[in-house]
């Protein structure tokens, strides 16, 4: 099933045809703050603020202000689509990139003939050129900054070695011709280049590839240790496709672009130069991000200035709510990989899987399923979370199950938490350690022990079963039986 699907387009046939995962609508929608409000009801799930569900990915066909455009959104808003779109059991989703990240298929430079990105052009030089009008770039909530790009896949190399990279950051549309970024300051492989680059007084070419194979996204939100830099991860993409992703040459910088994406934005981060973030709108606020708050204005940010927008005939654009499932898909998934592939390393057989639950954005939370299987495996689950620390610098909390508890169900796991754990006992707090800046409890107001902002107290909450005492907590049997002999319309969910 995995290779139907190459881009956007083929993502979203694949939908058609699965009951329940794709709707669309002809109704006018207006991009500012109200398409993000009718998909919030739809299906966005995640962190947003209820009344909120997940539900079917969504085509909007007509967009206020916008003639011909079209707004797909919430196509990795639900783990279950995800794994239809990459061809894998859901639970099992962690293994698949795990495997990808060993298997990296590089990606390929393709002809102009092969450029679907490129079948229509907007050159900044052209009269009336505008990216507000060219982008039918959606606002999240009435205190955004301004229209953003939420699902653009950043590539850029570094100037003085070479080697390639692809991110996503949050982009705000500044003017005609211009959009701040925002690299959270050391985390990100593409702020690196940009830093080498403004040391050298250069501009950093880069490219915003927007509507693409959702292999891509996911792959895409890759973080060290498990991708160094140097190591691109449309690789990964490549492997999960087994075949590489294709790049076609930029027009008008010295850069590479997703050959078959939707829209394709180059430009230049300029050395030297910060506006601030809501320059336009002035309301203090960025956008909604994964943790389910409204993020501040960064008052001085790195610009981009566009040379050209290029784009496939009849694009369709790629968003997302910020605190959505679908940022929990494209974080959690990968950080899933990332610390099944290390404590495996260490402890083989011993972590039976990982869910990077929604309530933390795919990213703050982990919960591991852990088997002891004799009596030297006793502690070791804790060695096996300090390691998913390891694995994954901006995990806060890690959740510790044994092998009987469903990781994916969080009411098993609050189950567990109930029946297998003593706050006095199972709680290994670790603080002052570096997380990340967009939790605002990670903040000096909040505990003694918290320096400066981006600092927080991690924890583990071991709600496993001693192994002397696994005799004690044998769960109630019950008869496995198939209910659809009773039930044949039962799907078993």
């Amino acid at each position: 099933m995995q290779n139907q699907v190459n881009d956007l387009r083929s993502a979203i046939e694949l939908l058609k045809g699965i009951p329940g995962q794709y709707i669309e609508t002809d109704v006018e929608v207006d991009p500012i703050d109200e398409l993000s409000g009718v998909y919030r009801r739809i299906g966005s799930g995640g962190t947003v603020k209820r009344p909120t569900r997940l539900g079917p990915a969504m085509t909007f066909n007509a967009i206020k202000g916008h003639p011909g455009a079209r707004v797909h959104i919430g196509l990795l808003a639900s783990r279950k689509r995800v794994g239809y779109l990459l061809g894998c059991d859901p639970k099992r989703l962690g293994f698949l990139l795990n495997e990808a990240v060993d298997r990296p298929v590089a990606p390929v430079e393709v002809g102009a003939d092969k450029a679907l990105c490129q079948e229509v052009v907007y050159r900044a030089e052209d009269e009336g050129f505008d990216i507000r009008t060219i982008l039918p770039a959606p606002t999240n909530t009435p205190d955004d900054a301004g229209p953003y790009l939420t699902l653009g896949m950043c590539y850029a190399h570094d100037p003085e070695t070479g080697v390639h990279d692809v991110t996503i950051h949050r982009m705000c549309l500044e003017g005609p011709d211009e959009l701040s970024i925002y690299m959270v300051p050391g985390a990100r492989h593409i702020g690196h280049f940009y830093e080498v680059a403004e040391a050298r007084g250069e501009a950093l070419p880069i490219s915003i590839s927007i509507g693409v194979d959702p292999a891509i996204e996911v792959s895409t939100c890759f973080e060290p240790p498990t991708t160094p830099l140097g190591y691109d991860e449309l690789s990964i993409a490549g492997a999960l496709r087994e075949q590489p992703v294709e790049l076609a040459r930029c027009l008008t910088i010295d850069e590479l672009c997703i050959a078959n994406a939707e829209y394709v934005i180059e430009g230049e981060i300029l050395p030297g130069t910060r506006i601030a973030e809501d320059r336009e709108s002035g309301t203090g606020f960025a956008m909604p991000e994964f943790p389910g708050y409204t993020g501040p204005a960064v008052p001085e940010i790195p610009v981009i200035k566009v040379k050209a927008v290029t784009t496939r005939r009849n694009p369709i654009f790629q968003t997302c709510i910020g605190p959505s499932e679908e940022h929990t898909s494209m974080t959690g998934i990968p950080t899933e990989a990332s610390i099944l592939s290390m404590v495996e390393r260490a402890m083989p057989g011993k972590l039976k899987n990982v869910y990077c639950a929604s309530p933390g954005g795919g990213k703050y939370l982990a919960v591991l399923q852990f088997c002891k299987s004799q009596p030297s495996d006793e502690g070791r689950q804790r060695q096996a979370a300090l390691l998913a620390f390891s694995a994954f610098s901006e995990l806060k909390h890690v959740f510790i199950v044994d092998e009987d508890v469903d990781p994916f169900d969080l009411e098993d796991v609050l189950w567990a938490m109930n029946t297998r754990f003593q706050g006095d006992v199972d709680v290994v707090p670790i603080p002052g350690v570096r997380c990340h800046p967009l939790d605002p409890s990670n903040d000096p107001s909040m505990s003694p022990s918290i320096r400066e902002h981006g600092i927080a107290c991690k924890t583990i909450f071991d709600c496993t079963v001693p192994f002397s005492e696994k005799h004690r907590f044998v769960r109630a049997r019950f008869l496995d039986v198939d209910p659809k002999h009773w039930v044949p319309e039962f799907d078993g969910e």
